[in-house]
């Protein structure tokens, strides 16, 4: 209470809390709270208080758990990610201060979703703590221990050099293998791999480390399971990650400045070699005019978790063009990630309502890749699409694995012929095998059919003959900006 305040003569307020033992041979501590306000005597200093004294040992206990439990991890007492980090980079600011070395590793559970849905996640709790006491008992006694995330470990190893990691995760591998975890189900068989780096040698901030302990891991994961790699620098996994985010940065600033279009391919009838409807495809225009070359857009564009907002951009171009052009009859093709992607069909039910004669003239393409990976699902987005009104074709067919079985169940309306297929019709017999079967089982099975790549007469004439209803590729017309049908309208009103 001798804080400096001056007691005016209404009280100074004070709280303090503080832990008295009653008796001296008394063991348990008590932890008290005493708050209230004390009064000055005569020569100002504290004479007397008034106020309310509390046993708060309940309270202290739990303000000690969630300290505890801020720092460390529940199931393994292990130090938790954030506790485990800030070792990190204090480890690592004292191995540059003298000069030494420090050593990382990320030691990951195998298969832990297996078992997790083998036994389940009680039991996978259970093999995670056995885990950590094992790493535990292997590993030197200055060294530190923390969960990363679900399957993971960090150890951190003071004073470690290249040398002295690899021997760290041998040990830790030797006493990892052929590891048996006896559970409340019965013996569970365990595997870990891990992944290494030392600092400041390949990485000087705690960012770096984490990152090229993950590297590791990942390497160590693509070799074989239960073993250790230690990070190597990789020019070229290196240029490739700035080389993505570069187009990444690309891609963003093209969409913001709509510098994205699109270009019109005419899919025609085999017969009239009239346009039947045309296949809208994107292209991306880079800041000094140039393309970007399609072909790595889109894959690069699934890899970098970007192609949903293509696929946004596309249909609504897509969409622009069917409202103004009342004739037009467009395909658009869509991405496995935008299939389930509510804002996509919010996007197209919107337009549809506010259009409804839109939807008999656009058709959805899906490569038959996307199809064949949850059958169930595709079944449930094909049955969406044409529920809306519009038409369903698989592209590239051919180049997967669709069983006819599974063709039929799908209940689209066109199969494109993947033009692999189609460009050597006539210098490879088992092309032609291969395109005539495709186009025989279609019809039956009341499909439409469209060969991709066609390049010359003969061709269309094969196809023709087989039965195939609609031609696209070079022989009939290259993918352009121009609209065509904006010529044919204004020919008809002239």
């Amino acid at each position: 209470m001798s804080s400096g305040v001056k007691d005016d003569g209404a009280g100074v307020p004070y709280e303090v809390q503080y832990a008295l033992r009653p008796t001296p041979d008394s063991a348990p501590l008590h932890w008290i709270e005493d708050c209230g306000r004390w009064f000055a005597g005569a020569d100002g200093t504290p004479a007397r208080a008034h106020g309310i004294v509390r046993v708060i040992d309940a309270r202290r206990e739990q303000e000690q758990e969630l300290a505890y439990l801020s720092r460390y991890d529940a199931l393994t007492n292990e130090m938790n990610r954030w506790h485990m980090t800030a070792v990190l980079e204090q480890a690592i600011a004292e191995a540059v201060k003298l000069r030494s070395s420090c050593g990382f590793m990320l030691a990951a559970i195998d298969s832990l979703g297996r078992i997790n849905e083998a036994y389940g996640f009680s039991i996978a709790d259970e093999v995670i703590a056995a885990v950590a006491s094992r790493i535990r008992s292997q590993m030197r006694g200055k060294d530190h221990l923390g969960r990363f995330s679900g399957n993971k470990f960090g150890i951190i190893l003071n004073n470690c050099t290249p040398d002295d990691l690899l021997v760290a995760a041998d040990r830790l591998l030797v006493g990892a293998r052929d590891y048996v975890v006896q559970t409340s189900a019965g013996p569970v068989a365990v595997t870990v791999t891990i992944g290494g780096v030392t600092a400041p040698r390949h990485a000087r901030s705690t960012t770096e480390v984490l990152a090229r302990a993950q590297d590791a891991l990942d390497s160590a994961k693509a070799k074989r399971r239960g073993s250790f790699q230690p990070y190597r620098p990789n020019p070229e996994r290196d240029a490739k990650r700035r080389e993505n985010v570069r187009a990444t940065e690309e891609i963003i600033k093209a969409l913001n400045e709509r510098r994205l279009f699109l270009v019109y391919q005419p899919i025609v009838d085999i017969r009239s070699r009239q346009p039947a409807f045309y296949e809208c495809l994107m292209r991306v225009r880079r800041d000094d005019g140039s393309l970007l070359a399609v072909n790595e857009v889109v894959p690069l564009a699934e890899r970098l978790g970007l192609v949903r907002l293509l696929d946004h951009r596309v249909l609504e171009l897509v969409l622009d063009e069917l409202s103004t052009a009342p004739d037009l009859k467009a395909s658009l093709n869509l991405s496995a990630a935008s299939t389930v992607d509510p804002d996509w069909w919010a996007s197209l039910g919107a337009a549809l309502r506010a259009n409804p004669d839109i939807a008999g003239r656009l058709t959805i393409e899906i490569t038959e890749t996307t199809a064949i990976q949850d059958i169930d699902d595709a079944r449930g987005f094909v049955a969406r699409v044409k529920d809306l009104g519009c038409r369903i074709a698989i592209d590239d067919f051919g180049a997967g694995y669709t069983s006819f079985r599974n063709l039929r169940k799908l209940g689209v309306d066109m199969v494109k012929i993947d033009g692999a297929f189609v460009q050597n019709l006539r210098r490879s017999e088992d092309d032609r095998a291969f395109v005539q079967t495709l186009i025989d089982l279609a019809r039956r099975l009341g499909l439409e059919t469209v060969a991709e790549w066609v390049q010359d007469e003969e061709s269309a004439a094969i196809l023709a003959d087989w039965g195939c209803g609609y031609l696209q590729g070079a022989l009939v017309g290259l993918a352009s900006p121009e609209r065509p049908w904006t010529r044919s309208t204004l020919a008809a009103s002239a």
